[in-house]
């Protein structure tokens, strides 16, 4: 979520590398469901066969990487959970448009994660670093339980993700009611994507700008 540039600490090889992963990470959870659903479709699997099953793959993603690395932080589980109500979903309708909406459901879901986690708890963007960069996660954890200006960015960038994936939801809608099933799918992965990539830019870049103000 772009928030390990809190730490004062410059860029290392093993920082390097865990950008790496995380983006290779954020490269799968979006291309092994697309690839799924694209790859049945060339065969000749009908639009909510290959649905459902990209579903599943996008749900065993998150399972093996929780196995992987021996734990589950609210993030994932809560992503796990969104996709488990779509898996539910897709068997009661069938309908390739509601299972592709079922996603808008989802984004909604974990926006509005988001937003609560800043009144119930810690807020979600410390959670789902823990999935990213474990490393860091607990050096941040420190920061925000013990420095005011590292709390207000985290809380603004968990609201900024809040706010984001709630708005790529209801524009998710009317792209998938108006595109053939084909596209739609496609449409709805980059969108979810470019969401992802700009909300992780604009957080890395308020990180460094909360960075340059405490250091001047």
């Amino acid at each position: 979520m772009s928030i390990t540039a809190i730490t004062s600490k410059p860029a290392t090889p093993s920082s390097t590398s865990e950008g790496g992963q995380g983006l290779r990470g954020l490269l799968l959870d979006v291309g092994l469901p697309m690839g799924t659903y694209y790859g049945l479709h060339a065969l000749g699997v009908g639009d909510a066969t290959a649905l459902l099953a990209a579903t599943v793959a996008a749900g065993v993603r998150i399972v093996a990487v929780a196995v992987r690395t021996r734990r589950v932080s609210a993030f994932a589980a809560l992503m796990l959970g969104v996709y488990a109500v779509g898996l539910a979903a897709s068997f009661v309708t069938g309908d390739p448009r509601l299972m592709l909406l079922k996603d808008s459901v989802g984004t909604a879901v974990v926006g509005v994660g988001f937003l609560v986690s800043l009144v119930v708890g810690r807020p979600l963007v410390l959670a789902a670093l823990e999935s990213t960069s474990p490393a860091r996660a607990e050096e941040v954890g420190r920061l925000y339980a013990t420095v005011p200006g590292a709390r207000r960015t985290i809380r603004g960038i968990t609201a900024m993700w809040g706010v984001g994936l709630l708005t790529e939801a209801l524009v998710r809608v009317p792209i998938v009611l108006a595109l053939p099933v084909s596209v739609g799918v496609a449409v709805s992965q980059l969108l979810t994507l470019g969401v992802i990539v700009v909300l992780s830019v604009v957080g890395g870049l308020w990180v460094r700008a909360a960075r340059r103000r405490s250091v001047s």
